[in-house]
């Protein structure tokens, strides 16, 4: 399942990525002027218009003995989609641990489990109300569809300028970085500078004659 979905992100089936880009394309934005079910159905009966068409005619040529009775969609209906027990019980456990994480994600923000974890969970969900103003969540899907579909194949031809650019961006936010670190330092106040020790008062003459006799008289 995850290769067939980087086939289709990476374009490496023209044709299929293709019509499952405009055919996600074209029915979201149908959703747009209609409900959900009325695209739904329009879309399985276009389909149904041509594979009926297609059925009735080799039909035709097998009644007339010019076809050996071939199925027209033999292949897709061959084709075995079914999940094994082990595949499904993998998909239900993968998607159990997802909703968990996210209940426990949600929970840990609201009830402020990490103050900055919150601020920045609070800070999303005011920006979204912006979001929410402006556009329709089916547009934010629309687009989400588009570069899905569309980033990747972008930096796969232009995986080397990107880098570069990637490379520049970086240097430039450690530049700035680093600028402001030098602000930050050159502001803060210098450590005061400790008080220097006093100089000893000079002997006065009449205490400098009273030492030189004692020191005669100790050597006689």
């Amino acid at each position: 399942m995850a290769n067939k979905f980087v086939d289709l992100v990476y374009w490496r089936h023209m044709r299929r990525t293709g019509v499952v880009f405009t055919g996600l394309v074209i029915s979201l934005a149908s959703v747009f002027q209609l409900s959900a079910i009325t695209v739904l159905s329009h879309i399985c009966l276009g389909i149904m218009s041509v594979t009926f068409t297609l059925r009735l005619y080799y039909k035709l040529l097998e009644l007339l003995r010019w076809n050996p009775g071939i199925h027209p969609f033999k292949s897709y209906l061959d084709n075995d989609s079914t999940l094994t027990d082990k595949e499904t019980v993998m998909l239900v456990e993968e998607l159990v641990l997802l909703i968990a994480f996210a209940v426990t994600e949600i929970k840990r923000l609201l009830f402020i489990e990490s103050v900055i974890d919150s601020i920045k969970f609070v800070i999303l969900l005011y920006l979204l109300t912006y979001v929410g103003v402006l556009t329709s969540g089916l547009t934010l899907v629309i687009t989400a569809v588009i570069a899905i579909f569309s980033i990747p194949l972008l930096y796969k031809k232009q995986k080397l300028r990107i880098r570069r650019m990637t490379r520049a961006v970086r240097n430039f936010v450690k530049k700035i970085k680093s600028m402001f670190m030098g602000l930050i330092d050159s502001v803060r106040r210098p450590p005061a500078p400790e008080p220097a020790a006093k100089p000893a008062l000079a002997a006065s003459p009449a205490a400098a004659a009273a030492s030189a006799a004692k020191q005669k008289s100790k050597t006689k």
